[in-house]
């Protein structure tokens, strides 16, 4: 199944749904008893007692009648995960590394999240560059700790398109990932949350990230350093992982190129569908286009294109 939310006009706000065909069917009814505080929260509740409620919402699906997707507003599949995770380095840069990089990752704010349709603001700091990595993320089903990677899929829920937005090498040095990372609007995901049973091999998906039509980014999963069931024994091994919980996978940094004002950004992990944001910039800054890949080419010093225009060029 493909869950969503979505607004609409007569039905109200933050109603989940299913995606049926080319249309949605509202399921919000079938499980509404479910212990939550608001329509948002809703799905964490789904996830925590799929095993139960499965049966009632696919009835609900069957017996439903679809409305168009554009007769709603599709808001962010999840949007109160408990805490997100981020793996952060976790490619091979399409085999372009001779050793696998250390396992790493980082926190990530929920509060930064945003739907299909929503904004990416570049706020006012001294970035040298602002950035958005294509990545696919999972998301826990059940309680996770100290699980091993031979059990690890057990726990997956399912999966979705993620975007970790970055605001790189704000000073002071040292002091990087919470700054970088967790700005507001910062992690835009969806449109869907795919359960896993539609996803036959996460580390074997095309993804493809576009800026105004142009192809940025595009890599397959299999080039992860480490495999998915390793990166959930990982983290598990740090913390309990609860249902809803998110966890981004990482990217392949090739391909990064800088976010500026007006871009229209599409995100596609195959299965996952599109997920479109647009990035506004109040200070109108730019960058030249070049990917980090094509900057390297050019034997230009640094790792991205230096800033042009506005605030904070220098």
């Amino acid at each position: 199944m493909k869950f969503l939310y979505f607004d609409h006009p007569d039905l109200g706000d933050w109603r989940l749904g299913v995606l049926s065909g080319d249309g949605v069917v509202d399921v919000t009814d079938a499980v509404v008893h479910l212990p939550h505080l608001d329509n948002r929260g809703l799905i964490n509740a789904v996830i925590a007692a799929y095993d139960e409620t499965k049966g009632a919402i696919e009835s609900a699906v069957s017996s439903g009648r679809p409305m168009a997707l554009d007769s709603v507003t599709i808001r962010p599949p999840l949007p109160q995960p408990r805490q997100i995770d981020c793996m952060a380095v976790n490619y091979m840069e399409n085999g372009t590394l001779t050793e696998k990089p250390l396992i790493n990752g980082f926190h990530k704010s929920p509060s930064a999240i945003i739907g299909t349709g929503g904004t990416m603001v570049l706020p006012d700091v001294p970035a040298d560059v602002f950035e958005g990595e294509a990545e696919l993320a999972l998301v826990i089903g059940k309680r996770c700790s100290n699980v091993s990677a031979d059990e690890a899929m057990d726990y997956v829920f399912g999966y979705m398109n993620f975007i970790d937005g970055s605001a790189r090498n704000l000073p002071p040095a040292g002091n990087q990932f919470f700054q970088v990372k967790s700005r507001e609007t910062f992690a835009p995901i969806g449109p869907y949350l795919v359960t896993k049973d539609e996803v036959a091999d996460p580390n074997n998906l095309d993804v493809r990230l576009t800026v105004n039509g142009e192809t940025r980014q595009s890599f397959n999963t299999s080039d992860m350093a480490h495999k998915i069931p390793r990166c959930i024994e990982w983290l598990s091994a740090m913390h309990t992982l609860e249902p809803g919980d998110i966890v981004a996978t990482g990217t392949n940094h090739r391909g990064l190129s800088p976010f500026m004002d007006g871009d229209r950004i599409e995100l596609e992990v195959a299965g996952m569908g599109v997920l479109k944001v647009s990035v506004s910039d109040p200070l109108k800054r730019t960058w030249g286009r070049d990917s980090r890949l094509q900057h390297k080419e050019k034997g230009l010093s640094g790792p991205y294109t230096p800033q042009l225009t506005g605030k904070y060029a220098k």
